[in-house]
């Protein structure tokens, strides 16, 4: 019996999925990769060709892919229970998961309301500080705030505080206002300033608008240290301790989207954790399960817990996900954490980025890459590109050659950006560099 091989599933998925993100048609000229299996920071075809997943495979995965320890308790949990409905019942994992979150914040924030994504995540807390206000007698505080650039999913709420115009545009008659503000974003910072000083210029507009409509507005939401959809624009933690005094002066909550930056990914496991601060709410995905399967989560303070607390069951948050609290994504979100104890991860992705960074510096230094930065375990720099009908083109250009070196690697506009999982050796480190300085002098050159 004959195999289908990569040329096979290629065609029958362009005949029967819609693919995510992409203009479908790009695909007569760039080609799908048909995955056949993966292990440790590697995606390999159906006919052998492999691609290290520089980008965690949309920055998700963090112990690399097939890890025996997560599989493990995966296998595991699939003796015990698959999975039950969450109102009315109750699991180990989902206890021993929200617990364990809740500790990792020191208590500070707790009981943990689930879904499967980034955007149900962020749905969830405009709709719980919505109501929250309500159930508090504020009813004039509906709205939201946002940063310039920001990107925080593409349901209609969370597409209502996104601000990248390729996403939001077209469904504009369909979303509710929301007042944008200037990131604090280093790379904006004039002659002689730092980074701090980008985040005090910045705090400015937000202290001017929290004075004139703090009576309305329900929250602000942010990416705390790096706006990633944006292209990896990186801000010092400054900006989150003032904006933290700001909404706890004007009464204003904070909603921080740890989804892609989270778990990890900016060097401490909460991004927050940098500016020895925490939100009202704070909102995870991606990487809580390592990869595996699809959950999200909001953590809150116990007083807006509270706000919804009583007999009434109006003023009770009623929103519901079939799926809510899965056993089998806990428990991979168990294990995850388990790894993060076990293996002192924090430590060593702090001697891993250490490592790329230095490995990287030919391309910081590159006449060609402007702005090369780094915040824990994401790299990124900006291609200079003068002419304009190549620079549009960049992103799927290099996505293409990068394939051609067995690198997946997308990047953001003319963002080339790294967020590799977790498990890279010396040998990764090195042929991540070289190769990815050698796709980079490929595309830019004439």
């Amino acid at each position: 019996m004959k195999h289908p091989t990569s040329s096979d599933w290629i065609a029958r998925s362009l005949r029967s999925v819609w693919h995510p993100c992409t203009q479908m048609q790009h695909h007569e000229e760039v080609p799908l990769i048909a995955v056949s299996h993966g292990k440790g920071p590697w995606l390999v075809d159906h006919e052998g060709r492999r691609y290290l997943d520089a980008i965690s495979s949309w920055w998700v995965n963090l112990f690399g892919h097939a890890n025996p320890r997560i599989n493990a308790a995966l296998k595991d949990q699939l003796d015990r229970l698959e999975h039950a409905m969450l109102a009315g019942f109750t699991h180990e994992p989902v206890i021993e998961l929200s617990e364990r979150l809740a500790a990792l914040t020191g208590h500070a924030l707790g009981h943990a309301f689930y879904a499967s994504d980034g955007a149900s995540a962020v749905e969830i807390a405009m709709k719980m500080s919505f109501h929250a206000w309500r159930n508090a007698g504020y009813p004039a505080k509906q709205e939201f705030v946002c940063l310039q650039g920001s990107y925080h999913g593409e349901t209609i709420g969370a597409l209502s505080v996104t601000d990248v115009p390729l996403f939001k545009d077209a469904y504009g008659p369909l979303l509710r206002a929301s007042t944008v503000v200037s990131a604090p974003d280093a790379r904006n910072a004039l002659e002689g300033e730092s980074a701090q000083d980008v985040a005090r210029r910045a705090i400015k507009e937000v202290q001017q608008l929290f004075e004139e409509r703090g009576d309305k507005i329900a929250a602000i939401i942010v990416e705390p240290l790096v706006q990633c959809a944006t292209g990896m624009a990186m801000y010092d933690p400054l900006y989150l301790e003032l904006l933290r005094e700001l909404c706890d002066q004007h009464h204003v909550h904070l909603i921080a989207d740890e989804i892609a930056v989270g778990c990890g990914r900016t060097g401490t496991f909460f991004a927050c954790e940098q500016a020895a601060i925490w939100p009202d709410f704070l909102c995870l995905s991606k990487g809580i399960s390592g990869g595996y399967l699809p959950l999200s989560l909001v953590l809150t303070r116990d007083e807006i817990y509270q706000a919804f607390y009583s007999a009434d069951i109006t003023r009770g948050f009623l929103h519901s996900h079939s799926y809510t609290g899965n056993p089998l994504a806990c428990r991979a979100a168990l294990a995850t954490l388990d790894i993060f104890e076990e293996d002192d991860v924090l430590n060593r992705n702090r001697e891993l980025a250490t490592k790329l960074t230095v490995a990287l510096a030919p391309l910081a230094e590159h006449e060609r890459a402007r702005h090369f930065r780094q915040r824990g375990m994401i790299f990124a720099f900006d291609a200079v590109e003068p002419d304009k009908d190549r620079a549009s083109t960049f992103s799927r250009r290099f996505f293409s050659t990068a394939v051609e070196n067995e690198l997946l690697l997308r990047p953001i506009g003319r963002t080339v950006y790294l967020m590799p999982p977790y498990v890279l050796d010396d040998e990764d480190v090195a042929g991540l560099a070289a190769r990815t300085q050698k796709v980079f002098e490929s595309v830019i050159a004439p």
